[in-house]
């Protein structure tokens, strides 16, 4: 199932996903470690 990065909006492969975080109990998806720490700086920002 594909994911969208909330940071850049890329597609991402939730079984091959590295990178993902779990916020107020969802779990969020990532490309890469940057957006992963965009994110989780203010997640409220990219909701």
């Amino acid at each position: 199932m594909m994911a969208k990065d909330p940071v850049c909006d890329m597609e991402v492969d939730e079984d091959e996903a590295e990178f993902k975080t779990v916020y107020k109990g969802k779990i969020y998806y990532f490309c890469a470690p940057g957006c992963k720490t965009i994110f989780e700086e203010d997640p409220e920002k990219y909701l």
